[in-house]
């Protein structure tokens, strides 16, 4: 990740939480945005790219969607998604 990179990592958290953390970073300058859902926080990533959308309609826009899995503690295999948003 470079400096005008952030990445956000979706956990147990209200949703609004993550949201205003989304709109702070765009308004501290920060070009691109990462949220990383994994296992049953996958819908609540989407939620919160929705969200940002309404919120700030047209200036931001959907980059990349990354959708896989990893190994969390080398056992088990934990589905993610991240969704790069540039504004």
């Amino acid at each position: 990740m470079s400096v005008e990179e952030s990445l956000i990592s979706v956990g147990n958290r209200p949703l609004h939480d993550y949201v205003t953390s989304v709109i702070i970073l765009f308004n501290q300058g920060i070009k691109k945005v990462v949220l990383k859902g994994k296992g049953n926080n996958i819908s609540k990533a989407i939620a919160v790219y929705n969200a940002v959308k309404d919120r700030l309609g047209d200036s931001i826009k959907l980059e990349h969607v990354d959708i896989g899995s990893e190994f969390v503690n080398n056992r088990k295999r934990v589905s993610y998604i991240k969704i790069s948003l540039v504004r």
